[in-house]
């Protein structure tokens, strides 16, 4: 594989290559987005532009590079992150929430200028986006045939070409033939011909797939398109397909080279189909080319989306049982890291590396679903904090250690952050302030995983309960409150999600959150309490009149450190769901566990 690593005088050099490139192309500015032509959040080596060009290593970002000036563009996620790993001479480094790539376009390209981008990496509504930005600086923005970072990138890696395999009924709980028909039939009622699907995990859904061309997610990276009647054409490599794969798919699927897309869509359009696309998640050339070819638009979500995110009763109980194995194995590593990282000799990445062989013995086990955060003291502050081997912190006795992890299993994916403290308390340094953040962050998890709410909320509406606590005291955190997650797919899965953000998608029973407050306080410590839950509608009320509410279960399965945890400042309900956790987790993975571990269970879910 060839190398895509990036350092500060790399950087200088690769956008000068850069410029160069676009004036042969009478470009004034070139957008990098870091994505691929699915818009996920792995994209595989040969489409990592971004981090080719500038170093930047987060999974969400963009650079806008102009003749004379360039610009990175990052979420409150990244922004520390960024100031490390970027050379800050060639390009300054944004908030998006404090600056938008577009305000900056609009303030900083001159009049005149062709700004290009690559119509397979930007979505329709960022190019429109992006157009507008340049309206207002009197520029053009300019689509490309070919990406001017490919012609200069001479060590770029090949496309992936992992085999397809078949996910089993056992696990999908629903054949994918009911599946195609459950898509179609809204579609054939709202006058739809055809949808257009760009979204790996979409597809993997549907047709009850699997594959590898991505780390830390099961997907095939493809193509489909769905007709009214149920019918699939799959646009994917024909040398990722077995026999025994296309037997799977049956005689309602079509297999197609990527070669042939283009003419599919103008068939579409030939015919004057109404074909539903995605503007904010399908690339900018796929809709361009249904637009040019005489296809009839119809904007909308990915049919697939809704259905996929509430998991069926199957799902659910693989997800439970995947989730009590992910706590046995989190907890043989705690109860070891408890003992062995007060002696010293420990670093970051030994357990990050300790952790994840924990993980790799289970049953199932197909991969990590993300990179393992493994955080002590300080680091832990960069919120997507990944260690190397330049970063590698020793761990000490009296650190605040963040650990963020999960795993891939064939019946579920778990995702799992607990902030502990190494070593005895009386070795706390800063303790009160440290003890105080820690618990306003529970407080606030509590508050959430406990919250009771009608039928109709949406996450949104829920964010304020994992952040008073923090409030309250004048404090906050830069990131979302909870992404959704899918099912033996992508660790980050919408549509659902819990943030300030606006966000219009109702909780619905089988939905999948993250629960995961935090606290980071730069230079010095971090804090994260991150549990899964699922949505479920709640035990019904006493007397007339009261209205249908829901509720969330925990999944997660792992103890949270008594000993980072003010007592006083937690009130008796919060202590008595403390302690009913607690004594869950220990009831389930004690029988699980060898005697040593679960003796240190048995002290880390005493009663607070």
């Amino acid at each position: 594989m060839a190398n895509t690593s990036n350092n500060k005088t790399e950087s200088g050099e690769r956008l000068r290559q850069l410029r160069a490139r676009m004036a042969k192309m009478k470009l004034d500015g070139f957008i990098v987005p870091r994505s691929d032509a699915h818009q996920g959040e792995y994209v595989p080596p040969s489409e990592e532009r971004l981090i080719w060009l500038t170093g930047f290593s987060g999974s969400a970002g963009l650079a806008v590079v102009l003749k004379d000036k360039a610009a990175l563009f990052v979420d409150g996620r990244y922004g520390l992150q960024a100031r490390h790993e970027v050379d800050t001479g060639q390009l300054s480094i944004h908030q998006t929430a404090k600056l938008s790539p577009m305000a900056w376009i609009a303030a900083n390209a001159k009049r005149g200028a062709r700004i290009g981008f690559d119509p397979w990496l930007v979505t329709g509504r960022d190019w429109a986006r992006f157009g507008a930005g340049a309206e207002k600086a009197g520029a053009k923005l300019v689509s490309v045939s070919a990406n001017p970072i490919d012609a200069i990138w001479t060590d770029r890696p090949l496309p992936p070409m992992g085999p397809v395999k078949v996910f089993p009924n056992k696990y999908s709980g629903k054949s994918a033939r009911d599946k195609r028909s459950q898509i179609a039939g809204p579609m054939a009622a709202a006058g739809i011909d055809a949808a257009v699907l760009s979204a790996p995990e979409s597809i993997a859904w549907l047709l009850n797939i699997r594959g590898s061309d991505v780390d830390f997610a099961p997907l095939v990276l493809a193509f489909a398109v769905i007709t009214r009647d149920g019918r699939v054409t799959l646009i994917v490599n024909k040398e990722k397909i077995s026999a025994g794969v296309r037997r799977h798919l049956g005689e309602g699927v079509t297999i197609a080279a990527p070669s042939k897309f283009g003419a599919i869509l103008d068939q579409l359009g030939k015919k004057k189909r109404v074909v539903l696309a995605d503007n904010a998640s399908t690339p900018a050339w796929i809709l361009n080319r249904l637009k040019r070819a005489g296809a009839q638009l119809r904007d909308g979500a990915d049919p697939c989306v809704d259905p996929k995110a509430r998991k069926n009763k199957t799902e659910l109980k693989g997800i439970r049982a995947a989730h009590i194995r992910d706590g046995a194995a989190l907890c043989r590593f705690l109860a070891w890291f408890a003992k062995a990282a007060p002696r010293g000799g420990q670093t970051e990445m030994a357990a990050a590396k300790k952790v994840d062989g924990t993980r790799a013995e289970n049953d199932l086990f197909q991969g990590l679903s993300f990179p393992t955060i493994s955080a002590a003291g300080p680091n832990g502050a960069i919120i997507h904090y990944r260690v190397t081997e330049e970063t590698n912190r020793s761990v000490k006795s009296g650190d605040v250690f963040l650990l963020d992890s999960g795993a891939q299993y064939l019946d579920g994916t778990t995702d799992v952050t607990r902030t502990f403290l190494i070593g005895p308390r009386a070795g706390l340094k800063s303790g009160v302030a440290i003890r105080e953040r820690f618990t306003r962050v529970l407080k606030g998890h509590i508050g959430l995983a406990s919250a009771r709410f009608p039928v109709g909320t949406t996450g949104s509406q829920l964010d304020v309960l994992a952040r008073k606590a923090l409030w309250d005291a004048g404090l906050d955190y830069d990131h979302g409150t909870g992404h959704g997650i899918g099912h033996y797919l992508s660790v980050h899965e919408g549509p659902q999600r819990i943030s300030q953000a606006g966000n219009s998608v109702v909780l619905e029973p089988g939905m999948l959150l993250s629960n995961e407050p935090g606290f980071y306080q730069q230079g010095e410590f971090g804090i994260r309490t991150e549990s899964l839950l699922v949505v479920r509608d709640a035990a019904k009320g006493k007397g007339k009149g009261v209205r249908p509410m829901r509720c969330f279960d925990v999944l997660t399965l792992a103890p949270i450190d008594r000993a980072l945890i003010d007592r006083k400042l937690l009130s008796g309900e919060e202590r008595n769901w403390l302690d009913a956790y607690h004594a869950r987790v220990r009831r389930l993975i004690t029988p699980l566990v060898d005697p040593k571990t679960a003796e240190w269970l048995k002290q880390a879910t005493k009663k607070i």
